[in-house]
């Protein structure tokens, strides 16, 4: 069953352990430097078991601002937050960084604890929970509820169980969709058993002897365990904080904030298109190209913002940006990030990811700014099927297959197959490819047609004697270059619609003919009559082309190709052309002449021809070329069918 997280957020030092230790009896420091300092740095973990049934994970974040990066990494993954406000301070700088987290993290239900209510009086509780309403009002919090306890007595310690056991029991519990995926939060090795990943467990499930790939880097490994909660199981769902023990690779190899997923489940990247809202506590506006840490899972990289439509942002707004990042990450559409200024670091603003390997986009001219405007407000709004079209769209002719759309949607298996079936069927998308299950968007497919006919268009104005083009060299002159299947593909689309023929390698428009004007079709009757009369001794190309001097010699090699393509005559070198029938007697004479004898050389068939060599080792080559005849030394056999 998926289980809930609750993450706890607030100022230094007041009370997030002390609650958790309250509510579970468990102890979240674990580093001697956070039991010295009585300050959390690392992230600490916990669970509590609820009287509804279900187990909470607990996620104990630290405080202090130097530590801000380990409150993002702890609340990646976060459903609920337990925002902690000590009531002898109140309202502190941290307090508002990390409410400005969670809102940007996505983070949407929660309930709000006022701790060491045993240092302060009742009139003075009473104002810091009417300050801590006001500042929350507006938000997600604003009608949480909120619960004064002393973690040291236990007083209201109850209270904060019943809230937590209300708010997770009415929580509608669904399956995450898609493969497994786990933010590393922390990687050791332990003795005896190797190396130890710990994260929360994002999406899907996964079992013990199961492969797992880390993102960016790539490698993988083997399952050797999984604990949950410190108890072993052998399968581990969405929402677990969950450690995963691991064979076949070592602890330097796995970073913190790497992503432990199903192969093949994610893509790198280093731009990411999102929308981003830049906080109103802001102190300025923020410009186009600034240096930024960008945090994702429990990942931080350091990165520019580029601003998609404008050149400069002021507080409190929201645009499109697309992130460059200084390294690749793997995510999919609808993760959460936040983003910290370079230096100092404070948290100025955060989002959603819209896409995650998208193109550069250009920004430049006013243009270029609308259109990005456009398309990522189109991409925001889409559902799910939309989003998989306008991706299949983005990728163009090279289109895209379903694997790949599933590692750049987050969408996998039934459900990508179910989302996709409307579209195919309606001709929104193209399957190209069945063995690859290649889709290519219905637009990019219109515009490669057109490209077609107007090459065939053009190909026919410039060659009107010839009766269509060469299939690859009608390939080489489209733009971006298209494989062999694509192009196929797209023929086949406009043979069904009737506006081409395919005969064989050829391509020509539907009713495309040949027509001669007068004087090519008395040079076609003079060509046909030179090469009939001449029979086995024909003329070389160049004789024949200065034979016809008053005609351009385009002309006479289009007659040529023309003469070649009704069959009339017979292409046997480059240089030399035979008529028809006479090749065709003189196979017949060859094939009886090998039956009789067996064999036959080039002095033979010099004294069965009467050719010189300059004819008969041509016609002996071209026996061989179409297969009647094969060489074996100096001799030829008829070859066997």
């Amino acid at each position: 069953m998926r289980e809930i997280i609750l993450g706890t957020a607030g100022h230094v030092d007041h009370g997030k352990t002390s609650l958790i230790r309250a509510l579970t009896g468990i102890e979240t420091d674990r580093l001697k430097e956070e039991k010295e300092r009585g300050i959390t740095i690392e992230l600490g973990f916990a669970h509590l078991d609820l009287p509804c049934g279900h187990r909470l994970g607990i996620v104990d974040v630290p405080g202090h601002e130097k530590f801000i990066r380990n409150m993002v990494a702890g609340a990646a993954g976060m459903d609920l937050v337990a925002f902690v406000i000590a009531a002898d301070e109140g309202i502190m700088p941290q307090t508002v960084e990390h409410f400005e987290i969670c809102t940007l993290l996505g983070v949407r239900d929660g309930l709000i604890v006022l701790t060491k209510k045993d240092t302060v009086d009742r009139d003075w509780l009473d104002m810091v929970t009417e300050e801590v309403r006001d500042s929350f009002a507006g938000s997600f919090l604003e009608n949480a509820p909120i619960v004064a306890v002393d973690s040291i007595s236990g007083e209201g310690i109850d209270d904060v169980v019943r809230l937590l056991d209300a708010k997770v029991a009415a929580i509608n519990f669904q399956e995450e969709f898609g493969p497994f995926r786990l933010a590393v939060d922390r990687v050791f090795t332990m003795k005896g058993f190797g190396t130890v990943i710990t994260g929360t467990s994002l999406s899907g499930r996964i079992e013990t002897g199961a492969e797992l790939m880390f993102y960016p880097g790539g490698l993988t490994a083997k399952i050797r365990g999984i604990q949950v909660h410190g108890r072993e199981v052998g399968v581990v769902e969405a929402g677990h904080r969950t450690a995963i023990n691991l064979q076949g690779i070592e602890k330097e190899q796995i970073n913190r904030g790497d992503m432990a997923a199903a192969p093949g489940s994610l893509v790198t990247s280093t731009l990411l298109d999102a929308n981003f809202h830049y906080l109103a506590s802001a102190a300025k506006d923020l410009k186009n190209r600034t240096l930024v840490r960008v945090h994702v899972g429990t990942r931080e990289i350091v990165g520019r913002l580029i601003l998609l439509e404008t050149e400069a942002l002021a507080p409190g707004t929201t645009s499109h940006v697309q992130l460059s990042l200084q390294e690749p990450v793997a995510v999919w559409p609808g993760d959460r990030y936040v983003i910290r200024s370079y230096s100092p670091t404070t948290t100025i603003g955060g989002g959603a990811i819209l896409n995650a390997a998208p193109k550069k986009r250009k920004r430049t001219l006013e243009r270029d700014r609308e259109l990005n405007r456009a398309a990522l407000a189109r991409l925001e709004s889409a559902d799910s099927e939309q989003r998989l079209l306008l991706l299949a769209e983005e990728c163009g002719i090279h289109g895209i297959t379903a694997e790949q759309m599933a590692a750049r949607s987050g969408i996998f298996s039934k459900r990508l197959k179910k989302l996709l079936q409307r579209p195919i069927s309606a001709g929104e998308l193209l399957v190209v490819d069945s063995d690859s299950q290649r889709m290519l968007a219905a637009p990019v497919a219109e515009g490669l047609i057109r490209q077609i006919l107007a090459v065939l268009e053009a190909f026919h104005r410039n060659n009107p004697l010839k009766t269509g083009i060469a299939k690859e060299e009608l390939r080489s002159q489209l733009r971006p270059a298209v494989d062999q299947r694509l192009l196929q593909a797209m023929l086949a689309v406009l043979v069904k619609k009737g506006q081409i023929v395919q005969s064989g390698a050829e391509v020509k428009l539907s009713g495309h003919e040949v027509t001669l004007q007068v004087n090519e079709q008395e040079m076609e009757q003079k060509i046909t009559t030179l090469y009939r009369e001449a029979g086995l001794t024909p003329p070389i190309l160049k004789e024949v082309l200065a034979g016809f001097g008053e005609f351009p010699e385009k002309q006479i090699r289009q007659v040529l190709d023309l003469l070649l393509t009704k069959g009339e005559l017979i292409k046997i070198s480059e240089v030399l052309f035979f008529h028809a029938p006479a090749i065709c007697q003189l196979q017949e004479e060859v094939v009886a002449y090998i039956q009789r004898e067996g064999e036959i050389d080039a002095q033979r068939f010099k004294d069965l021809t009467g050719l010189t060599r300059k004819f008969s080792i041509p016609l002996l080559e071209y026996f061989d070329k179409i297969k009647l005849t094969i060489r074996i030394d100096d001799k030829r056999v008829l070859r066997k069918s």
